[in-house]
């Protein structure tokens, strides 16, 4: 038995990590020294099969997951497969799949057997709905999901087990309450049995099933504010501590471990709980929702994230979950995925020139030569979605101006000679 952390703690590199290096840029040992830190993660379950290994953490291009899955109202299989085309085609690096209605295991595995980059599932939804509610849990019904969802190819899991009864009375203060569906589960369940959480009590139950197929623990945060006035209070502080400590002991394991982290936080205080999670997980890849640094904007809050995302990866963040128009308002559809997944894209690639990312500004200056030649193919083939460039060109004539400035385009009326040079040339 044996894991990508624990090959890159006895110094050996495996064909993934050559892989990942490959596609990023780092020499396959510098890969395999941060992944043995701890700094990087290679989530490659041993039974997905179409995996391209991928890596997320220090050094590495910001990477964005796009979030999938069935609703009690809405369950399709096909559906969803054509949601994991979507946010494939528009570049995502990993899915989650958050399915709760349905066949949840035959949508899982379908997303398994359709996708090359990691999958991620929440095995807390359904362990809840298989026993009736979240009431009903126990260990061992966990365990048997997240053994389920392990088995069938996943590459990363949300745990919630830093929810714990210690952090219920800072919750009371809260505007909003809790919005995390995992989180919200563990509390009920605590609530209701009147004890600490059975994940918590039992964790090295589950490390035994993630170092056995060696799936990625993304440790969640069930305690993320769901509203700006609820930002970087003391339960999510406290949750974050936890979560700290059980990072060390996936370490120790040998399994690989993330941090998840809010949600909605104002722009001002973003850097602040980029630092915090570094300071205490010991710079554990940082993987964020959004971040949101605003609540009035429904309709548009993937573009709330990508600014708030943008402002996190620049600080520091790894891994950005997107946020699609239909957040706070429902289930998102094909195009929703498309519209989320760009928009987290460009706050990625953002964060990666802040970063200093090897190859971001070289992208960047390609854009701008192209566009000072008015060379229209070039941007075409340069531009982060080529299909809505492609849209937006139709009309347009495709020569040296745009209809935009026509003859007076600044490009051409700065390049061009005047007529006292062109006759001080002759």
């Amino acid at each position: 038995m044996t894991t990508q952390l624990l090959e890159a703690k006895s110094k050996n590199t495996t064909a993934e990590m050559e892989r990942a290096a490959e596609n990023e840029g780092p020499s396959p040992a510098h890969m395999r020294e941060l992944i043995a830190s701890g700094e990087v993660v290679l989530p490659v379950n041993k039974k997905h099969e179409k995996l391209v290994p991928l890596a997320i953490g220090k050094n590495l291009t910001t990477k964005v997951n796009a979030n999938i899955g069935t609703s009690p109202e809405v369950a399709d299989v096909k559906s969803e497969l054509c949601k994991l085309d979507a946010a494939l085609e528009a570049g995502a690096d990993s899915v989650m799949d958050l399915s709760t209605g349905g066949d949840i295991d035959e949508v899982r595995a379908a997303i398994v057997e359709n996708c090359t980059v990691p999958v991620g599932t929440v095995p807390m939804y359904q362990a809840a709905i298989d026993v009736g509610g979240p009431e009903e849990m126990s260990i061992d019904s966990y365990l048997q999901v997240l053994e389920k969802h392990a088995r069938d190819g996943v590459d990363f899991a949300t745990v919630h087990a830093g929810v714990t009864r210690e952090a219920l009375p800072l919750l009371e203060r809260r505007l909003v309450g809790v919005v995390s569906r995992g989180g919200s589960f563990m509390i009920r369940w605590m609530r209701e049995h009147g004890k600490n959480s059975f994940l918590y009590e039992h964790f090295d139950d589950v490390l035994d099933i993630a170092e056995e197929y060696d799936v990625t623990m993304s440790l969640g945060d069930g305690l993320r504010p769901g509203g700006i006035e609820d930002a970087t209070d003391e339960a999510q502080i406290h949750e974050l501590k936890i979560l700290a400590e059980l990072a060390e002991r996936c370490k120790e394991r040998g399994v690989q471990v993330m941090i998840e982290g809010p949600g909605h936080i104002p722009l001002h205080e973003v850097e602040e709980n980029v630092r915090l999670e570094k300071a205490y997980c010991r710079n554990a890849p940082f993987y964020v929702l959004g971040p949101l640094p605003t609540d009035i904007a429904p309709g548009y809050d993937h573009l709330v994230g990508a600014i708030g995302g943008a402002l996190a990866g620049a600080y520091g963040a790894d891994f950005l979950c997107y946020v699609t128009p239909k957040e706070h308002i429902g289930l998102p559809g094909p195009e929703d995925v498309r519209e989320g997944v760009i928009a987290s894209r460009i706050a990625a690639h953002v964060a990666d020139i802040a970063k200093d990312v090897p190859g971001a500004k070289e992208m960047d200056r390609e854009m701008s030569r192209a566009r000072a030649d008015r060379d229209w193919d070039a941007m075409l083939e340069r531009a982060l979605d080529p299909r809505r460039f492609s849209d937006l060109m139709d009309g347009e004539s495709g020569e040296d101006q745009c209809s935009m400035c026509a003859d007076f385009c600044a490009l051409k009326l700065y390049r061009e000679k005047s007529s006292h040079e062109q006759k001080a040339h002759h």
